[in-house]
């Protein structure tokens, strides 16, 4: 089936089930609420038991910051509005303005894979050629954007907890985008304002940082195996087609049941780039009536690791390569 017939074919999940978007909303918010009281509880005890449960609530966080994601493509309420505030809301927790964050990720799914118009919503990606066409010090800063643990550590914190506060990338497009970023860095200032107020410095470093940070942290690393694999799919824009790069572009990153539901199904990247309408609860029944899509693109927990060695797209072998690989092609 070509992938223009697939975008066609799955059209007919789009539609959500209202009950159970509240209900995946409610499983997700009250835990996450309830393990930041008891944790909030344990810190009266000693401020290290409130550690562990900190870094359990990030999982809860995560799979917020994907409910967030399917109201900004309209995929998880009916009415368009109820899902834009709740994708507000959430942004709040997930210190990402959620108008700001919808425009670019609309503008990463309307680009994706195309080698003319990166820059916006993905990760930087060079060709070898770019690369080698680089100074010695344009080489070394990419080697160091592409470094795992710059990539999963530092990066996560300068997005979440810096860039996020302004509208990047959409500075000049009008009020709408700065009000977003304002408004959400008002209500995360009167949030932090209030945690410390009430429960001191050791609340934010020992719950609200670690929750956080390590929600960044995961949050980064799925964004990064969902199109870094070797066999991804870029072209340049005379060749590029929105179809074949969200089939092929896009991973199908088969995690354990747990992590699935903690991903919220995100790992059925491939099928949410050709439709991105549908409800991730819907994208199990996309892999149950289509099985032909588990073969495709698949990557398992393990694969996944070697995808950070992955650094530059090779435009002759199309695949992407890592540095010695690189210089091997050379």
């Amino acid at each position: 089936m070509r992938p223009s017939d697939w975008t066609r074919t799955l059209a007919k999940y789009r539609e959500p089930v209202p009950l159970r978007s509240l209900l995946e909303l409610a499983v997700t918010l009250l835990p996450f609420l309830g393990i930041w009281a008891l944790a909030w509880w344990a810190h009266t005890i000693s401020p290290w038991l409130s550690l562990p449960l900190a870094l359990l609530n990030a999982a809860f966080l995560v799979r917020l910051f994907m409910i967030q994601h399917d109201c900004g493509h309209g995929a998880f309420f009916k009415d368009r509005r109820l899902g834009d505030w709740v994708g507000r809301g959430i942004g709040v927790l997930t210190l990402t303005p959620y108008d700001v964050w919808r425009r670019t990720h609309a503008i990463h799914h309307a680009s994706t894979g195309n080698l003319d118009r990166r820059g916006i919503g993905d990760m930087p990606t060079l060709t070898v050629q770019e690369y080698r066409d680089r100074t010695l010090l344009g080489r070394a800063g990419y080697r160091l954007v592409r470094n795992p643990v710059f990539l999963f550590g530092i990066v996560p914190f300068y997005t979440f907890f810096l860039q996020n506060r302004v509208p990047v990338g959409l500075m000049r497009s009008g009020w709408r985008y700065w009000l977003s970023a304002m408004g959400t860095n008002l209500a995360i200032a009167a949030a932090v304002a209030l945690l410390a107020w009430l429960g001191g410095a050791d609340v934010l470093l020992l719950i609200y940082l670690p929750t956080t940070l390590l929600a960044a942290m995961a949050g980064m690393w799925l964004f990064y195996v969902q199109h870094q694999f070797e066999d991804t799919h870029w072209d340049r824009e005379e060749d590029w087609n929105i179809q074949e790069a969200a089939l092929h572009g896009s991973s199908y990153y088969d995690l354990p049941g747990v992590l699935r539901w903690v991903t919220a199904n995100i790992g059925v990247h491939h099928v949410h780039h050709m439709a991105s309408r549908i409800p991730f609860y819907r994208l199990s029944e996309v892999l149950r009536d289509h099985d032909i899509l588990t073969k495709m693109k698949r990557m398992t927990l393990m694969d996944s690791f070697r995808c950070a060695r992955l650094h530059l797209w090779d435009e002759k072998s199309r695949r992407l390569v890592s540095f010695k690989g690189a210089r091997a092609l050379a």
